[in-house]
């Protein structure tokens, strides 16, 4: 199990380590973007995704070389090998989300159809189970849909899901780690220890990340890393047949989907700021998880902070973990 820590620390020392220096480089060549929820509206790093995209993948392929060259294992590689390549292509989507969206602009049903792409190295290695059970219904066995199409739908679901909830310090990084840790126990107790060990890479290179991530932030996660870590949760899904899991933690999600899709996707997730550094609305409709969190705050009379709003959201998404375990 030691070997199992050091894969864990090094995801977690890398992005730990790295980050600061992005963010001087960042800074330098322009690649930032504007703190919207505080007064002075200060530039802060972007995409910092890309180092913990680096941290993840470098921790992952420790435990794969410590498991081949010192205990002579190699199951599984093909399946870890895939859901990289994935995680690597939903990266690079995100890159150029982040470069091409402020300059050119990627239009909306650019984004999923990209995203699509995958999908592909998951269909290759057939993962997952073609059995799924329904309510009322019982197993059914759904053969080559469940590559065709349902592989498909989750990883489309994961990306571009988890990219729409996002714009407040911590939030993005937060989410996944709560998300991430709960698909890696829920991997452990159904016996795919090798699944847990990948989701948990990724949760120590976020932990890493969201030390300068959380409020106040001195690194903005970009595209980058939304895709990247939708696309994880999704592919983990797969793997382990924890789809039903998957789309109660992506409750929050779906509900930003919907909202989002009220105002064709047109309108902005950020609040407005007051003088006293508070948040209120932006809309009088609701067009987000976020604005509806901003809403309900101010109702309550609770001092409505962008730091209080991300806690609030963190709180929901635990909710939807307790969800897991009651249902």
């Amino acid at each position: 199990m030691n070997y199992l820590a050091l894969s864990f620390a090094i995801s977690f020392l890398i992005t730990l380590w790295i980050t600061p220096s992005w963010i001087k480089k960042a800074k330098k060549a322009n690649l930032t973007g504007q703190d919207i929820h505080k007064l002075n509206k200060r530039n802060i790093a972007e995409m910092g995704g890309v180092i913990t995209l680096l941290g993840f993948l470098i921790g992952v392929l420790s435990y794969i070389a410590i498991r081949i060259f010192l205990f002579n294992v190699n199951t599984h590689i093909a399946f870890i090998l895939a859901i990289l390549t994935a995680i690597l292509m939903a990266g690079a989507i995100g890159i150029i989300d982040d470069i091409l969206g402020w300059k050119i602009g990627l239009k909306q049903w650019q984004k999923p159809l990209l995203t699509l792409l995958v999908a592909a190295p998951i269909m290759a290695v057939n993962g997952g189970t073609r059995i799924m059970s329904f309510p009322f219904i019982g197993n059914i066995d759904l053969g080559i849909i469940y590559p065709l199409l349902i592989i498909p739908a989750f990883v489309l679901v994961g990306t571009n899901g988890f990219n729409m909830l996002a714009g407040y310090n911590g939030l993005e990084s937060g989410m996944g780690i709560i998300i991430l840790s709960t698909l890696a126990y829920f991997s452990y107790i159904y016996h795919s220890p090798w699944l847990a060990v990948v989701a948990l890479c990724m949760v120590f290179s976020l932990l890493g990340f969201w030390l300068y991530n959380r409020f106040p932030a001195k690194v903005f996660p970009g595209d980058t890393l939304t895709y990247t870590v939708g696309a994880l949760a999704a592919t983990i899904a797969i793997f382990a047949n924890l789809e039903k899991i998957f789309l109660i933690l992506f409750i929050p999600y779906i509900i930003q989907f919907f909202l989002k899709l009220g105002g064709r996707f047109k309108k902005e997730s950020f609040a407005q700021i007051k003088e006293d550094g508070t948040l209120v609305p932006r809309y009088k409709k609701t067009y987000g998880v976020e604005n509806l969190t901003v809403k309900i705050l101010n109702k309550l009379k609770i001092r409505t902070t962008e730091k209080r709003v991300v806690h609030t959201l963190y709180f929901l998404e635990v909710c939807c973990v307790g969800l897991t375990f009651i249902l």
